[in-house]
């Protein structure tokens, strides 16, 4: 890729003030001690060389060099524009020259060869002329800091050309990439709606294209949200239903670039808002990401307490629904320089960032971290070569298996590795690609659960509270609301077991367990339709028994140790739930049922399911429900709901569950 926001760009003209002291022998001349016919070639040569016109500078130059082969200010100006032609061997030549008439003349020849040496690819050199400008002690702060990056940055490019990484990008087609320019790509977590930037009649604004039948279609405007003014750099919640994107020079601004959000209500995007304080400064705030379970908002702003330009900082979303203090992620993720364009992945763990401040090819480059706890970061790594290169690098985000990755890009028509806003200004065209990441790259693997909430009567959609608990450390994963179609769409990474819980006032809950904990990939996302059931007194059409007033409710997160009724600690967050369901309805009184699978004798079974009920029982009395709204039976294994013939089955069979009685 060779995309990026900014692009540095150092030129080689050089000012009067950069002089060391000549050596004392004398034997060349300078633009003070030339003849005054030379001297009027030379800043004639300048007059060019400052207005651009490079080709007529070289004429002068070389025209002075004739007449006076250690003209050296000419030498160190006729190798600068070879540099900045790129005919780097040439300057090279012309730099080496410059060191033999007088080493010390211009200690600033020495990081200018390295430069050149840089483009060469001969880093051992450059970092030897580098380290000579340091040696030098030349009193020049940013140079000095930038020959020290410079250094990083040879050492790590020697290391990344001679250890390439697999990377083949392909354009998404022409139903996204037209004849404008379009960039910035966000993708939901199913991948199958993709959100980006596009520059239409000199206007940015977002588009939108659906994937069927695995080809993206025609983009569209994304109605709602674009206006009049530009609106880009956006980021899609996992779901699509909630956008956080950057707006500048608004009249609701806080700073020049802020944070806007909109959300899907009743089917269309509503107007966008200002996220507000404290996201928002007066600084500039732009590139935000947001977490899969909507809580964290990454963002890029070089607002004051950073540790250099352009930093990520990072908002957590409060119990109250406001945003908090934004925390800046501190020297390991930000160095001196800039970072920006951050994509957390789903997976909660991986951040993919631009930077021209962590070793790398040269320009902004593309890296990945991981989290070592909530608060801290291991080390970035370089995505490496060719993903990057000596240019810069755009913002990536991934796929949900994190496999591909979506860029934005000018590849068929880069030469001078601009960025894609410079490209975008002065009418250079950019597509969109995919690529696929190698392995080492990938975040962690996650799935998804999408659902639909709703009354298992009267079949209406539900607004019903959504609670997924890892059952590891028993501490909330996520926690929201079905949404007004009674949806909702959770991203679960790899890894872990986890337990989900639907409730809701006046209804019987709704438990789920996923158990990740040895998967690592999954072909399917779970998709499941959810009904609730009313708490009622009076039976319902579809009940067999004639005692109670509900379809049985299965516990599926209450779980027993192998062949015993010894509940795991794993169990506790449910049988709270259900402990809380009791306490909310005074009235009501439940049966936990037990069941085994076919796996033992008949007696043994029915044993086993009855002491594992009474078990649930002792709990809920223990904790202070009154013994004569409970009761239990277990059932062994004349029950099942799925066939024995496999473990799926089975394990379905070995359950618990509970049902309302009159």
């Amino acid at each position: 890729m060779r995309i990026n926001l900014l692009l540095f760009f150092i030129s080689f003209v050089f000012v009067q003030n950069c002089f060391a002291q000549p050596n004392s022998n004398g034997d060349y001349v300078t633009r003070k001690t030339v003849s005054d016919k030379l001297k009027k070639t030379y800043k004639k040569g300048m007059q060019y060389s400052r207005a651009g016109q490079n080709e007529k500078a070289l004429k002068e130059f070389t025209k002075a060099l004739k007449k006076e082969p250690k003209f050296i200010d000419a030498q160190i100006q006729w190798a600068a524009i070879h540099y900045d032609t790129k005919n780097y061997e040439v300057a090279a030549q012309g730099f080496e020259k410059v060191i033999q008439i007088d080493s010390f003349y211009k200690k600033k020849v020495f990081y200018m060869y390295a430069l050149t040496e840089m483009k060469m690819k001969k880093f051992d050199k450059a970092v030897v002329h580098f380290e000579d400008y340091l040696a030098s002690k030349p009193n020049n702060d940013i140079l000095e800091r930038k020959s020290k990056k410079h250094i990083a940055n040879s050492r790590f490019m020697k290391a990344a050309y001679g250890n390439p990484v697999s990377y083949e990008p392909k354009s998404l087609g022409p139903n996204i990439n037209t004849r404008n320019p379009e960039y910035l790509p966000s993708l939901t977590a199913d991948g199958k709606q993709l959100i980006y930037t596009a520059m239409l009649y000199g206007q940015e604004d977002f588009i939108m294209s659906t994937k069927k039948d695995g080809v993206w279609q025609k983009g569209i405007p994304l109605d709602g949200i674009n206006t009049d003014q530009n609106e880009g750099a956006q980021s899609i919640s996992a779901d699509g239903k909630f956008l956080v994107f950057t707006a500048c020079n608004r009249k609701d601004g806080y700073g020049s670039c802020d944070l806007y959000y909109s959300e899907v209500r009743d089917g269309r995007w509503t107007p966008a808002a200002n996220i507000g304080s404290p996201i928002n400064s007066r600084g500039w705030e732009s590139q935000p990401s947001i977490s899969a379970d909507g809580r964290v908002i990454y963002f890029t702003s070089n607002r004051k307490g950073g540790q250099g330009g352009k930093d990520i900082w990072v908002s957590y979303r409060q119990e109250n629904g406001k945003w908090g203090k934004p925390q800046n992620l501190g020297d390991i993720i930000n160095s001196p320089y800039d970072e920006q364009s951050p994509f957390i992945h789903p997976d909660n763990q991986t951040l993919y960032f631009m930077s021209d401040g962590h070793p790398g090819m040269g320009g902004h480059d593309l890296f990945f971290a991981r989290k070592k706890n909530e608060k801290e970061w291991f080390t970035p790594t370089n995505l490496g070569y060719p993903i990057n290169t000596e240019a810069s690098e755009g913002a990536l985000v991934l796929s949900l298996d994190g496999k591909t990755g979506y860029f934005a890009s000018d590849i068929k028509n880069f030469e001078s590795g601009k960025s894609v806003f410079d490209k975008v200004t002065e009418g250079g065209h950019t597509d969109i690609y995919s690529f696929e990441l190698y392995k080492e790259a990938r975040p962690q693997p996650v799935t998804y659960v999408q659902a639909y909430v709703y009354d298992l009567e009267t079949k209406k959609k539900l607004s019903a509270k959504v609670d997924f608990v890892d059952l590891n450390s028993g501490e909330t994963y996520a926690s929201s609301f079905t949404d007004q179609d009674g949806e909702f769409l959770v991203c679960l990474p790899m890894g872990k077991n986890y337990a989900l819980n639907i409730s809701k006032e006046k209804y019987l809950f709704h438990s789920e367990n996923f158990s990740l904990e040895k998967t690592q990939s999954l072909e399917d996302p779970f998709l499941l339709k959810i009904g609730l059931q009313p708490i009622k007194d009076k039976p319902v059409s579809t009940i067999i028994e004639p005692e109670t007033t509900s379809p049985p409710v299965v516990l599926r997160n209450v779980l027993f140790e192998t062949g015993s009724a010894e509940l795991k600690s794993e169990s506790l967050f449910e049988l709270n739930q259900l402990l809380q369901l009791l306490e909310n309805n005074s009235t009501l009184k439940i049966r936990i049922n037990g069941h085994t699978d076919n796996v033992g004798s008949d007696e043994d079974n029915l044993a086993l399911s009855t002491n594992r009920a009474k078990a649930v029982v002792d709990f809920l009395i223990k904790n202070g429900i009154a013994s004569k709204r409970l009761s239990h039976k277990g059932y062994g294994e004349t029950k099942p709901i799925e066939s024995n013939d496999t473990e799926w089955g089975k394990q379905n069979n070995r359950r618990t569950e509970f049902v309302m009685l009159k």
